[in-house]
């Protein structure tokens, strides 16, 4: 969903992009035949030094699953530690991380949940390994629509949105992104992702039932009080539960000024983005 997009970006700015994949076989058609590809496991120290040995900047979009515990292994946190030891040994010289901009919902309301709790320690370990960064504190993506929302001719939501979301395509983050890598390295950089229109999920939901063309899609909302019970016994619904909430009731601000000066401004509309599918 993003990983995809921004490796495109950086390519075609002319970067020589080098990928590490867990499985060559399962890496699908549509990159840039540019690419380099190399197959190894983040868990693994020495082949993160294959990887990194002659790179200059390293762009990290990890992840927790939906299916992963809080005494799992976690790429943004076990596996984050062992990529910036690497990223020391290998002289890295900038490094870029896919954050999150609902993560600050942490602590509101009283909010907290082990998820969000990672994400917070993992900007820390990026600001304290003292390599040049960027950071990137993303809306939600209209990706998300596709991804998370629709399930066959059915978009699922739950709750009620208290807040508009700026939604942000892929494809213009990822121009940001390699905009980004082409600024000089010497300072830190901190940058909120957000798109040029703000929605309630409730709007988004709508807006692109209306304009999708593939099938004719029904919406149905589910009280988030059912999702948060189900949550009590099946690990999907739980994660679900969370980020419904926190996407609910983060009161999101445009904070996107310095970033569009910086590294440009989407123009992909919520529309354009749904009929052009």
């Amino acid at each position: 969903m993003l990983g995809k997009p921004v490796t495109i970006a950086l390519a075609n700015a002319g970067f020589q992009v080098t990928a590490l994949v867990r499985d060559l076989a399962k890496v699908k058609s549509g990159y840039p035949t540019s690419m380099q590809w190399l197959e190894g496991d983040m868990k693994k120290w020495e082949d993160l030094d294959r990887f990194l040995k002659g790179q200059d900047a390293i762009y990290l979009s990890l992840s927790i699953l939906q299916k992963e515990k809080q005494s799992d292994w976690h790429t943004e946190s076990d596996g984050l530690k062992l990529v910036l030891e690497s990223a020391k040994r290998n002289n890295i010289k900038r490094i870029g991380y896919l954050s999150s901009l609902v993560m600050r919902y942490q602590g509101m309301n009283g909010f907290n949940w082990w998820v969000f709790d990672i994400k917070h320690k993992a900007v820390a370990m990026i600001r304290e390994v003292g390599i040049p960064y960027t950071i990137f504190y993303p809306s939600t993506f209209m990706e998300a629509l596709t991804h998370q929302y629709k399930m066959g001719n059915l978009m699922m939501i739950a709750g009620k949105s208290e807040h508009r979301q700026y939604f942000i395509s892929a494809a213009d983050y990822a121009l940001q992104v390699a905009n980004s890598f082409q600024l000089p390295t010497n300072r830190n950089r901190e940058y909120v992702i957000q798109g040029p229109e703000a929605f309630y999920t409730e709007e988004a939901v709508a807006l692109f039932s209306k304009h999708y063309t593939k099938v004719k899609l029904k919406t149905i909302s589910a009280p988030i009080g059912l999702i948060r019970f189900y949550g009590l016994f099946i690990q999907l619904m739980n994660y679900g539960y969370h980020i419904l909430e926190s996407l609910n009731k983060y009161p999101e601000k445009f904070e996107a000024d310095n970033t569009w000066a910086e590294l440009g401004k989407p123009l992909t509309t919520l529309k354009q983005f749904t009929e052009n599918l």
